[in-house]
């Protein structure tokens, strides 16, 4: 078991100078919160989940990061080496889009659609090849929806010298050719979920030929195949404490970006799926209104086919179909919904992440439903008035971010997150054009 404060033997990918203004610690909402979030469950036992029970998942400074109640985590230098590429990700003012809607209020989006991978996804994809190539891990195995999450980690993969196996949900993978090619680029593998190769996927095929799949049978395989390699380790994109906090570099360039002209969030948008975009954005806001007594409201923004926000349960529930992974208190549809095949592939999960789930169940944030074709509309309105195709999960957040804005009467600052571009997903506006 590797000591997560022992000098780092990951690759060190370039040691050069990182811009002051690429963030230098993530935050924990952990460390702010009025009452502690529920703890992860054995999935045999149903006891809280200690830090042995998940080694053969992760290493161990990752599980370091998932308990965590520090308020600041630092980030390693050969980690904002890599974020530099792209860091400090733009705040841009949407003026165009503001005249469109003859609102009064000022928009803001902050823009993760210029990532080499053209998300948010690299944020945590970096810190964790880097800290499983520190631990000596060879290989990650993770699952993917429409794609963005397995091209991020083939790429991070590519940089700290990893091998990348992916499973894509079987209704992405036929639909979204391009993604797979991403992933193939960056030296990746993937395949379509469920599949042939591990028990898991072969149980679910038995069952149901057919299956478009689901990011819960995804994780399965993926769980299945790191578990039974010595070599390998579990990589998940989304969902758990610590994919959240290294999110959270997004929330803080936007506080900072603000400040530095003078102005606050009245509002925030986000889409939500797992989570990690969502948590990423509005963390830090929500940790100034903890400490500060600031009031920025947060709306997450799920979509209508998928909605466990607005419509699931909180409870303890597995994170996959198969109930390989610990069980987690969350907003959920339950582990064996299987959601439509709708093209905003990366918000088809069936839970939420828990510290979203809590902090929705603390009151601190708000969520509402988004109809694909309203999400759909609002992304053609959006790249109409300022030039950006917006992904599709990032439709959703405009969706409600646009609605908000026809309705304001005073010039409110309303900050949009754009979680990614839509250049790879342009058969599905397609469709619906």
């Amino acid at each position: 078991m590797t000591d997560p404060t022992a000098p780092s033997t990951a690759p060190e990918p370039w040691g050069t100078a990182v811009p002051s203004d690429v963030p230098t610690h993530w935050y924990n909402l952990a460390a702010d919160l009025p009452e502690p979030p529920p703890p992860a469950l054995h999935p045999g036992t149903r006891e809280p989940l200690g830090p042995d029970d998940l080694a053969p998942l992760f290493p161990m400074a990752l599980i370091m990061q998932e308990v965590s109640t520090e308020r600041y985590v630092e980030i390693p230098q050969a980690v904002r080496e890599v974020y530099a590429l792209w860091r400090p990700s733009p705040l841009i003012r949407a003026r165009r889009l503001e005249r469109a809607l003859g609102t009064p209020a000022k928009i803001f989006y902050k823009y993760e659609g210029v990532s080499p991978a053209g998300s948010h996804k690299p944020n945590t994809a970096v810190a964790q090849a880097y800290y499983n190539a520190a631990e000596g891990i060879t290989k990650l195995t993770t699952e993917t929806g429409a794609g963005q999450w397995g091209a991020s980690l083939s790429m991070a993969c590519a940089l700290f010298d990893l091998e990348c196996e992916v499973w894509q949900v079987r209704a992405s993978y036929d639909s979204k050719p391009y993604r797979r090619m991403q992933m193939e680029v960056y030296g990746g593998t993937c395949h379509p979920s469920p599949s042939e190769l591990t028990q898991a996927g072969r149980a679910m095929l038995a069952a149901d030929p057919d299956t478009t799949g689901s990011l819960g049978m995804a994780i399965s395989e993926a769980v299945e195949a790191a578990a039974t390699n010595p070599t390998a380790h579990y990589s998940l994109g989304s969902v758990l404490n610590h994919v959240l906090l290294h999110q959270t570099v997004i929330g803080q360039e936007a506080l900072a970006q603000l400040d530095e002209i003078g102005d606050s969030a009245d509002v925030v948008f986000g889409c939500a799926g797992g989570g990690s975009n969502l948590g990423g954005l509005t963390f830090p806001f929500l940790g100034r209104n903890l400490r500060e007594g600031t009031t920025t409201r947060v709306v997450a923004c799920e979509p209508a086919a998928c909605p466990s926000l607005t419509q699931g349960e909180y409870r303890y529930d597995f994170g996959d179909v198969a109930g390989l992974t610990p069980l987690l208190k969350m907003h959920t549809l339950g582990k064996d919904f299987v959601p439509p095949p709708i093209h905003a592939g990366g918000l088809r999960y069936h839970g939420m992440a828990p510290m979203v789930s809590h902090a929705k169940e603390l009151g601190l944030l708000d969520a509402i439903a988004i109809d694909q074709d309203a999400a759909f509309a609002a992304g053609l309105e959006f790249a109409r008035a300022e030039a950006i195709i917006p992904a599709p999960e990032s439709t959703h957040a405009v969706a409600g971010a646009i609605a908000h804005a026809r309705q304001a009467t005073t010039d409110e600052t309303i900050v949009i997150g754009l979680s990614g571009n839509g250049v790879l997903d342009l058969p599905s506006y397609s469709s619906y054009v």
